[in-house]
């Protein structure tokens, strides 16, 4: 058997066939892969197909309750803009001023405007009738004559008339507060891109990226500049657009060394290293002087509140003790008697 095994073995023809199937399956085997096509290739191109039906349905949802959104913004302010260009309120309430502190509040276009207008119009006459309602129909200011009464809600009709305008300005307020913190750091980085190579409309658009996480209406400044610069003929308008939408000298600063940088071509890196150590000695400043005027303003709450009680606390055990002493002193007295 041993004898036959290696006969076997040792002969030539099944020596040759052993390596031709050994030949053949290595072959197949490393044809397989190449046959079978790639799976990486097909497994992409599948969550490829799925990624994009997910993001066409997102789409369409989104585009959905864009529209209708849009339908129903589109009607309040048609029949806003129908009653404002009626009565003509764009000549008698609104000028230039007015146009002004709605961008500076971060409303653009002619929708906030007929908005503006429309409460402007529309709140004296609201004002007006709840304060009626609540004088002469729910009782109250019972005590006062009717004239009275009636002062109150032609007060209430002038409060609702200046409302829109104290919002307006209240928003502006908090806006440019908003951008005036975040202008050094703002500075401080379009300096270390425009440093590092990029142009200014690259440098804007980084610099809307990062800081948009510290400032949204500084991000949204940037943004509209960048798109300025893109579109319009003179760069000088889009520089000059950012200062008057944000309506802070700082700003304004800025905005006269870009535009004189693109006038003379002088560097604007120095100008921007200048203007920034400016800025944050100015935020430096500010924070000092809040810090200064604490003392004038505790000095009240410190009467009013934390003084009456170190006086309970220092005075009260020796009234105790004379309080006890007295009633000590009135049972001895009636004791001895």
């Amino acid at each position: 058997m041993t004898d036959q095994v290696v006969k076997t073995l040792t002969d030539p023809s099944f020596l040759i066939a052993l390596l031709v199937g050994i030949a053949v399956f290595a072959t197949v085997f490393t044809l397989m892969p190449a046959l079978g096509g790639d799976q990486l290739k097909a497994r992409m191109k599948t969550v490829a197909l799925e990624r994009d039906e997910l993001r066409s349905k997102q789409r369409a949802r989104l585009a959905n309750e864009a529209d209708r959104r849009k339908g129903l913004r589109e009607e309040q302010s048609i029949g806003m803009r129908n009653i404002v260009e009626r009565l003509d309120l764009k000549r008698a309430l609104a000028d230039e001023g007015t146009l002004q502190k709605l961008k500076v509040a971060g409303f653009r276009g002619q929708n906030p405007l007929t908005r503006f207008l429309f409460f402007r119009l529309i709140l004296p006459f609201i004002g007006f009738a709840l304060a009626a309602i609540y004088l002469f129909l729910l009782g109250g200011l019972a005590q006062q004559p009717a004239f009275i009464k009636l002062f109150v809600c032609v007060l209430v009709a002038y409060g609702g008339f200046y409302a829109p305008i104290l919002y307006v300005n209240n928003r502006a307020t908090k806006r440019k507060q908003s951008i005036q913190l975040a202008w050094p750091d703002a500075l401080d980085l379009l300096l270390i891109c425009v440093e590092s190579g990029m142009s200014v409309e690259a440098a804007l658009r980084k610099v809307a990226d990062e800081i948009g996480a510290q400032s949204v209406a500084l991000a949204e400044e940037f943004v509209l500049t960048n798109a300025e610069l893109s579109y319009l003929q003179d760069r000088k308008v889009a520089y000059e657009n950012l200062a008057s939408r944000t309506g802070l000298e700082s700003v304004k600063s800025v905005s006269q060394a870009l535009v004189q940088a693109e006038r003379y071509g002088t560097p604007v890196a120095h100008a921007l290293r200048v203007l920034a150590s400016e800025s944050r000695d100015m935020r430096m400043n500010a924070a000092e002087k809040k810090a200064a005027a604490l003392p004038p303003k505790l000095t009240v709450p410190m009467i009013l509140f934390f003084l009456p009680v170190l006086f309970a606390i220092i005075l009260g055990p020796a009234g105790i003790q004379v309080s006890q002493r007295g009633i000590f002193g009135d049972q001895h007295s009636s004791s001895g008697q």
